[in-house]
């Protein structure tokens, strides 16, 4: 049941882009085209699944270290740790997909490195680290929180993609209506608000 609530919590009750508003820049900026979101969706997966792992064990077994008899408290080195690992991450990402997938990599452009600097990957990571969860339970978290980005991104990607077939009011082309779509986008998300 615990992971079950964690799942189902991670993807609709606290979405990191429609209810915590965290990861707005890659959500606006690669969301105009399926495509590109899928790729964009895959690579914050991965990523926000290996660094929630990463960064809970970091922080349970290195940022508060006994030796020889005497705590350590180093959790001020939390952020500057999480985002070395994070970014280490996003190499690996980037490099892979440079060999595999020069077309996708090249759709993406500026946002796959913006991923290190992602606010839902870093909050994913930050969340587990202070919630006192397991390297299970956080990674669960963690991959199952970049699955929600992934349904925001995609539902939102479509909708754009459906947007530029419409022809709205002048003053509400492009990033305007946009905006609004991701609004309400987000307003239905808040339905979810009581499942967990």
């Amino acid at each position: 049941m615990k992971y079950l609530e964690l799942t189902v919590g991670a993807v609709l009750v606290y979405n990191f882009v429609l209810s915590r508003f965290l990861g707005i820049c890659p959500f606006l900026g690669v969301s105009k085209r399926v495509e590109t979101a899928m790729g964009m969706s895959g690579a914050v997966i991965f990523v926000m699944t290996l660094a929630s792992a990463i960064t809970t064990a970091v922080s349970r077994h290195l940022l508060h270290l006994t030796w020889r008899g005497t705590t350590y408290d180093l959790s001020f080195l939390q952020v500057l740790l999480f985002i070395l690992i994070i970014a280490a991450l996003v190499q690996v990402i980037e490099i892979v997909m440079q060999k595999l997938s020069p077309r996708l990599y090249q759709a993406l452009g500026i946002y796959l490195p913006l991923i290190t600097t992602n606010c839902a990957v870093l909050g994913a990571a930050t969340i587990n680290a202070n919630s006192g969860r397991t390297v299970l339970e956080a990674t669960i978290f963690g991959g199952f929180s970049g699955v929600g980005f992934a349904l925001a991104l995609l539902l939102f990607a479509s909708l754009r993609e459906k947007l530029e077939l419409a022809s709205p009011p002048k003053a509400m082309e492009g990033t305007p209506i946009a905006l609004v779509t991701a609004g309400i986008l987000a307003m239905a998300f808040s339905g979810f608000a009581g499942l967990c």
